[in-house]
């Protein structure tokens, strides 16, 4: 059966019909620095979706958005500050898009496991916020270690749980 080039993404292996193997994950790490982004040319949005997703599903960078909110504006989250540069290097040569970047305070990313009540009401400071990932999962990004106690004792019913790394 012919396969067609535009049903191949990264990380698809093509091989011969009835051979069998494979191939171990690679690694995904809780991102621990965040950035607001969104392009400077807003006439540049078909090019800067097509990189942040393309750059999210190599594993360059991890995005998020705002529950109930589109893709003009993402949060992307990282393990290290230097994948930033690498990023905004890459979109600007490879994808003609040069970024607005606006570093948040966050450090530590919870998903949310269980609320009993509605996401948009958690009483949230202004040292947690609501995302969400491309999969679609509710998850809560903290300022602190600290900050993730007392989200948690704010919101009764509140459950959550670390990311653990996942073979991608």
């Amino acid at each position: 059966m012919p396969v067609s080039l535009m049903s191949i993404s990264i990380g698809d292996t093509i091989c011969a019909p009835g051979h069998k193997f494979a191939f171990e994950g690679i690694p995904t790490f809780a991102p621990e620095h965040f950035a607001r982004i969104k392009p400077v040319d807003t006439m540049k949005r078909k090019q800067f979706l097509k990189g942040i997703t393309q750059l999210a599903q190599e594993g360059a960078i991890q995005i998020f958005k705002l529950p109930n909110s589109g893709m003009e504006e993402v949060i992307v989250g990282v393990v290290g500050t230097l994948q930033f540069d690498v990023f905004q290097y890459r979109m600007k040569n490879e994808y003609g898009v040069e970024l607005r970047m606006d570093m948040l305070p966050y450090e530590e990313i919870r998903l949310i496991d269980e609320y009993p009540g509605d996401l948009t009401d958690l009483n949230l400071g202004s040292d947690a916020e609501l995302l969400e990932d491309y999969r679609g999962r509710s998850l809560l990004v903290f300022s602190s270690f600290w900050a993730i106690d007392f989200t948690c004792r704010r919101n009764p019913g509140l459950k959550v749980s670390e990311i653990v790394v996942a073979e991608g």
